[in-house]
């Protein structure tokens, strides 16, 4: 006890400086998936698919230009029908992107290589002032 108090300034460094090389790790947790000019990289450069895993309704609402609609509970049966090449990259979108991030594990564990989900989902894509049509 008495080296903790005569020592507690080393102590709150020591804690301080732990809490300061987790952060990243944190904010890496929190900040998770492809951003929105990433993303119209990937489109551009490498002719990246886009699968929107919204509800029919949410699609129609508005999604990225060009995506393609799969709604996350029918992901698994009918990505392998609409994509054919398993090597061009995967761009999954979501509304808020909780439900791509979800759907990028399905989508590797049907044969995709280069699967990204779309942080922030819409939102961000429309935060970025990219396009967004209606159907």
């Amino acid at each position: 006890m008495k080296f903790i108090i005569d020592n507690w300034m080393l102590i709150a460094l020591a804690v301080i400086s732990g809490a300061l090389l987790l952060a990243p790790i944190l904010q890496g947790a929190v900040a998770t998936g492809l951003g929105a000019n990433d993303a119209v990289q990937l489109i551009n450069r490498e002719k990246a698919v886009v699968i929107d895993v919204c509800e029919p309704a949410e699609f129609a609402a508005g999604h990225v230009v060009g995506a393609k609609n799969i709604p996350l509970g029918d992901l698994q049966g009918k990505l392998a029908g609409a994509v054919k090449n398993k090597k061009l990259p995967l761009i999954l979108v979501c509304q808020s992107g909780a439900r791509s991030a979800r759907a990028v594990a399905t989508a590797k564990a049907l044969g995709f290589e280069a699967v990204h989900s779309l942080g922030g989902g819409l939102g961000a894509w429309r935060a970025a002032n990219l396009p967004v049509e209606k159907s």
